[in-house]
């Protein structure tokens, strides 16, 4: 009779902890959206001098795991002298790397079109970034992405903004 109370304890104990982490593990897939300050460059490769200035960038995603994530980017906004961003759209596959349970890094590399005043360019792209919740769905973040990567120039931007998990 002992050992079989043992048991039920036991068995009871272990169940509740499996539970108890089954609801920490948040539901995925799990989508995200958010809105970010784009501190974008234009640099020409020689003599020409670099542009740079503040647009807007949107953001949303599917996150798979803890470590994978499919997101979009929709920018536009910002002029220096006669360079003006009409519009910014990406896709990109989303590596994440989990420091802590409120802290990840992730990288990002896809496609992306830039469209400007001037021309209308598309090709690969990648970047890094950070994550830091502060609430249960809420993480403030910033990233820098080197958008395109040209043979006459480069578009780079460093984004800083919140995110909201769904």
């Amino acid at each position: 009779m002992k050992t079989l109370t043992i048991a039920a304890v036991t068995s009871a104990l272990l169940a509740a902890g499996a539970t108890a982490a089954q609801a920490q593990q948040p539901p995925y897939p799990q989508g995200y959206v958010g809105g970010d300050a784009m501190f974008w460059e234009l640099n020409p490769d020689g003599p020409a001098s670099s542009r740079d200035s503040v647009g807007l960038r949107v953001n949303g995603g599917l996150k798979f795991n803890d470590f994978f994530a499919v997101e979009g980017h929709l920018g536009g906004g910002g002029s220096d002298g006669p360079v003006e961003l009409d519009s910014l759209v990406g896709l990109y596959a989303k590596g994440i790397l989990p420091v802590s349970q409120e802290f990840r890094l992730y990288g990002l590399a896809g496609m992306t079109e830039v469209d400007g005043d001037i021309d209308s360019e598309s090709g690969f792209s990648y970047g890094a970034g950070a994550e830091f919740d502060v609430a249960p769905n809420v993480a403030l973040g910033a990233d820098y992405m080197r958008y395109l990567d040209e043979d006459q120039y480069t578009f780079d931007a460093a984004s800083v903004g919140v995110r909201y998990r769904f």
